[in-house]
């Protein structure tokens, strides 16, 4: 028994003693603390999902009563509803559960992170390096890294979810209008089924074309693969690229196409050439899409309506239409004549292809922060996505042909006060087609230069040059508005100098404007950044807001006139230029040309208007500019500063000669004077009152007709 007792005992004093080393590292109390930690968590994790899930399925109540009323819904009150929806699906525990995972995805690598970002940043620059037609200094690159890393300094960023949230509304905004009227004839389809479900179905066929314009954009965009894997210093193959790419995209392309031609001066050789091509012509509308727009705007076939009228042959083709020539029979004077006319008939969807651009371009934008995933640069994309919305705007409103029509009129009766100026004389108009005078002999102004002798072509160019300022100084200075996009190919000329304005798609008013703008061009020539602040603030979507930081915007814009090399203007400062040379004043423009469009990096969104008459000015001085290309350039300071101070003189006598030859019409019906004395009554036509035209009325709903008295 006493050997039992003393065996039995050091076996339990070892397994208690082994139980008591292994029950030792892991201690009772934390383990029952940490689970009520983790249990706590759980139950507010759930009680924050069922709460916010309750009040996301309550945001689409408003939805279903917007769908279910018999009463049609506005365009606010879906975009309201939409926004509610989407903001309680961003405060939603998966959305935020989202970012821990996109996280984790970029930390290993399996999505683009930073280091990618980086990667491909570097290689744009490297890109831009080689491709650039002048060296870039090392220094510029080396600021350009300090301000990139400088800038990625914040952690945060969107999780896949919410990205994928943005897109979504983007589209939906996108096409907000076009559900509106899908709705509303969904409602009075329910009404009265019959008459509307064959309207319905012509909306929803909207979509299927959009998807063949996204489809043709997007196939465009293979081009820019191409253009990397080209020379870079090969411009002309560089430029042929950009010409395929541009036709391809379509009209929108197009028309930035000829904004950038307006620029050339500022661009390789090579691709200034192929850009100056879209000023000139662009590919035609088809046949029938001619036919069907002339049938469907004046309710008869082309040969009810025009007189050799050939579809496949127009005169001009641009991004918004094409230009035919066509007679028509009228009374004129009290004779029965053939007159020749002007139609420009303008292409088909092309609210559909602008507006589907221009979210081809927001998607780029807002997708490029999955492929760029840096948080800074997400206020930078959105301000890019702002001012790409404002700078399509000044675009859109030139399709309309009604607005155009009633612009050039008013325009036409203020050149019957000149002579030195001319606007064709508009007869009809409907939303898509503009009927106006045509115009014997006239060709643009680069075009007709090439056919005046040497003997006369310095005399005959420098005219051209003087009537132009004074015509654009007469539009700025007595109307307050003047063409919005004046390049060679809207600028006409016939052999006895004629200046005939044409295509008023685009006019700028500078009511209440002129004053910020000046002070931007004087700010931004003279490098006074903070008279160039109080103009962009001024200019800016958000002046108030914008306000608060001008302090840091005038520092920015003073750090970037600096790195671009432009001093401040002094008292001496016809020495300064003088000692900069071409060069200094090429900086000078570009600063002037570039800086408003490119104020992303300040948060500023300016105005589209803004960005237009930008736009405009700078076509007016590249026009200017081309036509002193084959003269010595030292003449284009000389003739703007003659012409700017003989202006008063030269509109006293314009107004004087118009008053004379006014009188003496009037005089000469009145008083029996010699017939060799008359005037020629041929020089000042009646308004012609066409045959084709009488059964129609004068003035319909969609269709305008303009009818003027002699001078």
């Amino acid at each position: 028994m006493n050997v039992k007792t003393k065996k039995i005992p050091p076996k339990k004093n070892r397994s208690s003693i082994h139980r008591k080393k292994k029950q030792e590292p892991v201690p009772l109390v934390p383990s029952v603390r940490m689970l009520g930690e983790k249990t706590i968590k759980l139950l507010s994790d759930t009680r924050a999902f069922t709460q916010q899930t309750i009040l996301l399925s309550r945001t689409f109540f408003p939805l279903t009563r917007l769908l279910a009323s018999d009463e049609e819904i506005t365009h606010e009150e879906l975009s309201c509803v939409l926004d509610d929806i989407f903001e309680q699906l961003y405060q939603h525990p998966l959305i935020h559960q989202s970012r821990k995972l996109t996280q984790y995805l970029r930390q290993n690598n399996l999505i683009p992170n930073e280091k990618t970002t980086e990667k491909l940043i570097q290689y744009v620059i490297d890109q831009v390096l080689l491709r650039s037609p002048i060296n870039i200094p090392e220094v510029v690159v080396q600021e350009f890294w300090t301000f990139f890393h400088e800038l990625m300094n914040a952690p945060e960023i969107k999780g896949l979810v919410e990205l994928n949230l943005d897109i979504i509304r983007l589209i939906l905004k996108t096409y907000e209008p076009l559900l509106v009227e899908l709705i509303n004839l969904l409602k009075e389809t329910k009404r009265n089924t019959k008459t509307k479900f064959t309207v319905l179905l012509t909306k929803i066929k909207v979509i299927r074309h959009d998807l063949v314009i996204i489809k043709r954009q997007i196939k465009a965009i293979r081009y820019v693969k191409l253009f990397f894997q080209t020379d870079p210093k090969d411009f002309r193959a560089q430029a042929q690229i950009i010409a395929k790419m541009v036709r391809e995209f379509g009209p929108f392309f197009i028309k930035m196409a000829q904004v950038a031609a307006a620029n050339s001066d500022f661009l390789p050789e090579e691709i200034s050439r192929e850009l100056m091509v879209f000023q000139e012509d662009v590919p035609p509308m088809s046949p029938e899409e001619v036919i069907e727009t002339i049938q469907e705007s004046f309710g008869r076939p082309v040969n009810e309506c025009y007189y050799g009228f050939d579809p496949e042959k127009p005169l001009k083709s641009g991004s918004i239409g094409s230009i035919y020539l066509a007679k028509k029979p009228a009374i004129e004077n009290n004779r029965e004549v053939l007159i020749p006319v002007i139609v420009k008939i303008g292409r088909t969807r092309l609210d559909r292809e602008f507006l589907m651009g221009k979210t081809a371009l927001n998607l780029t934008i807002l997708s490029s922060q999955y492929w760029a995933p840096h948080s800074k640069l997400a206020p930078f994309l959105e301000a890019m996505q702002q001012q790409v919305d404002e700078f399509i705007k000044g675009f859109q409103q030139e399709l309309d042909f009604l607005k155009e029509a009633a612009v050039q009129d008013r325009f036409y009766q203020r050149s019957r006060e000149s002579i030195f100026w001319r606007v064709p004389r508009v007869y009809t108009a409907t939303p898509r087609i503009i009927e106006m005078e045509y115009i014997p002999g006239a060709e643009n102004v680069m075009s007709a230069l090439t056919k005046i002798p040497d003997k006369k072509y310095r005399r005959f160019t420098r005219d051209i040059a003087a009537r132009l300022i004074y015509t654009v100084l007469l539009h700025v200075l007595i109307y307050q508005e003047f063409h919005g996009d004046l390049h060679p190919g809207n600028v006409l000329v016939t052999h006895f100098g004629e200046l005939f304005l044409i295509d008023w798609g685009n006019c700028v008013n500078l009511e209440g404007k002129w004053k910020p703008f000046w002070d931007y061009i004087v700010g931004a020539l003279t490098a006074d950044a903070d008279l160039l602040t109080d103009a962009l603030i001024k200019m800016s979507a958000d002046s108030e807001l914008n306000r608060n930081r001008q302090k840091e915007i005038a520092a920015t814009l003073a750090q970037t006139l600096e790195r671009k090399k432009i001093t401040p203007l002094k008292w001496n400062f016809l020495l300064q230029l003088y000692k900069e040379r071409t060069d200094g004043l090429h900086r000078r423009l570009q600063v002037v040309m570039h800086l408003m469009s490119n104020t992303q990096h300040l948060g500023l969104i300016i105005q589209s208007d803004y960005l237009h008459l930008l736009r405009s000015v700078v076509a007016i001085v590249g026009t200017y500019v081309r036509l002193y290309q084959n003269l010595p350039k030292y003449l284009i300071p000389f003739d703007i500063i003659k012409s700017v101070a003989l202006f008063p003189t030269t509109f006293i006598i314009d107004r004087m000669v118009v008053g004379r030859n006014r009188l003496y019409l009037t005089l000469s019906q009145r008083i029996p004077i010699p017939e060799i004395l008359k005037p020629d009554m041929a020089q000042v036509p009646s308004a012609p009152v066409f045959l084709m035209d009488q059964p129609l009325p004068a003035k319909t709903k969609n269709h305008y007709s303009f009818r003027t008295n002699p001078i």
